[in-house]
């Protein structure tokens, strides 16, 4: 059964909605600036936010939850993002479940993920299914491993409609203080470093079946999907050797069984040279499965590094690409988590 994206929602620094964020990303527009939490060196922290002012208020049981700062900030963005996917969509479109990605770095106390799944549910309305919904706190590739289980389900026909999503914010003072102690937030005197951000994103996938009933548009088609785990991640002992992302893209081709080579590929490196031999790594390792002068996005350079959003905001960059025509197709996305978590898809234009 053919898997598709019917919409997609994005919150970035870049854009309050996908077609801003996707303007900015595509014009090579850098949002990120100085706020006034300072560094170990008593240096402003450079960030990529989201204007406060764009965002929904927390819904008053929300506002009276037990929930962190932080939480607090994820849900206006999600609310946001969600708002942004539903915007034109069918009224009458059922609920679908939500499989979502949270942060894998905490504050002082872990996002519990039931929790946050009912408060979201509370600040967002009806417009996923709490009951068949999941969480899980996986980092960068939580939103891309749900995506693949999202078009497994749908492949196998166990469902027709499903809502994927990833949110975090790295702009948090523990959170920015634990990373800057680490030497990892980049600055006057770290190069070897990222831009923490903030955002969320939300991508519809159904059945062509159910797009035609409700008459959903088909921004791309899935071609495959695949995870996997890399032994010598960021946090590991082991050493690093490259094998979890080239292994997750060797499937991804294999299960594609692509007639044309991939022409563009929007990665999650974010600055940190790990991330970068990492993909060249991939890149050699499936070298003829790439067109000679294949597009690269790796658009963290101009919005920052949106954590456990940042997989899911490539696809859905991808999506407003390929819809778009301004980016050939076939994609390949990937996103690394800092703990090991690597996801991929490939997507195909829509015919």
């Amino acid at each position: 059964m053919s898997v598709v994206i019917a919409a997609a929602g994005l919150v970035c620094p870049a854009g309050l909605g996908l077609a801003e964020s996707a303007a900015g990303a595509r014009a090579r527009l850098s949002v990120l600036r100085e706020i006034d939490w300072c560094d170990r060196r008593q240096e402003p922290f450079i960030v990529g936010v989201v204007p406060d002012q764009g965002l929904p208020a927390l819904a008053p049981a929300a506002a009276a939850a037990p929930l962190q700062a932080r939480e607090g900030r994820m849900l206006r963005l999600a609310h946001a993002a969600l708002g942004d996917l539903y915007a034109g969509l069918p009224a009458d479109l059922p609920a679908p479940p939500l499989f979502l990605g949270l942060p894998e770095h905490h504050t002082t106390r872990p996002i519990d993920p039931d929790r946050f799944l009912k408060a979201l549910a509370s600040q967002a309305g009806a417009c996923f299914d709490p009951s068949l919904s999941i969480a899980a706190p996986r980092g960068r590739a939580s939103g891309l491993m749900a995506l693949s289980q999202a078009a497994a389900r749908i492949a196998a026909g166990e469902a027709g409609l499903i809502l994927v999503g990833g949110l975090d914010s790295f702009v948090d003072m523990h959170v920015l203080a634990t990373l800057d102690e680490a030497g990892r937030v980049r600055g006057e005197t770290v190069s070897d470093g990222f831009s923490p951000a903030e955002g969320a994103a939300f991508l519809l996938v159904a059945s062509e079946s159910v797009t035609r009933s409700y008459g959903l548009p088909v921004l791309a088609r899935i071609a495959a999907t695949g995870s996997g785990f890399e032994p010598g991640h960021l946090y590991a002992d082991e050493p690093y050797l490259g094998e979890g992302l080239a292994g997750v893209v060797s499937a991804c081709l294999d299960a594609a069984g692509l007639t044309v080579p991939l022409q563009t590929v929007y990665c999650s490196f974010n600055g940190e040279r790990y991330w970068a031999r990492e993909f060249g790594v991939a890149r050699i390792r499936n070298a003829s499965a790439f067109a000679d002068e294949a597009h690269t996005e790796h658009p963290a350079e101009c919005f920052g590094d949106l954590g456990a959003a940042h997989g899911l905001a490539l696809a859905a960059l991808a999506c407003h690409g390929l819809t778009g025509g301004y980016r050939p197709g076939p994609a390949l996305v990937y996103a690394s988590s800092d703990r090991g978590d690597r996801a991929a898809v490939i997507f195909e234009r829509s015919t």
